[in-house]
């Protein structure tokens, strides 16, 4: 029964330990805003991109749009 109690309070130190984390990297990137925002987990290629392979299709739109701004006209 101690093992038990003591697993419940390690993963509940575990996870509030990681929202502490989460809180100090959004707190740093709002003091630093230079080095743009603090990622989120999720947030990448993989969750909502429809990547194939190494490609992510939302990153080539956005790559293509840049370089199509850049280009003399």
């Amino acid at each position: 029964m101690v093992d038990f109690i003591i697993a419940i309070l390690a993963i509940l130190m575990l996870l509030s330990g990681w929202i502490v984390v989460q809180h100090l990297a959004n707190v740093y990137a709002s003091k630093h805003p230079e080095l743009g925002p603090a990622r989120q987990e999720g947030g990448g290629c993989g969750k909502s991109c429809l990547c194939s392979g190494n490609q992510c299709k939302n990153k080539t739109v956005k790559n293509q749009e840049e370089l199509s701004h850049d280009l003399p006209q």
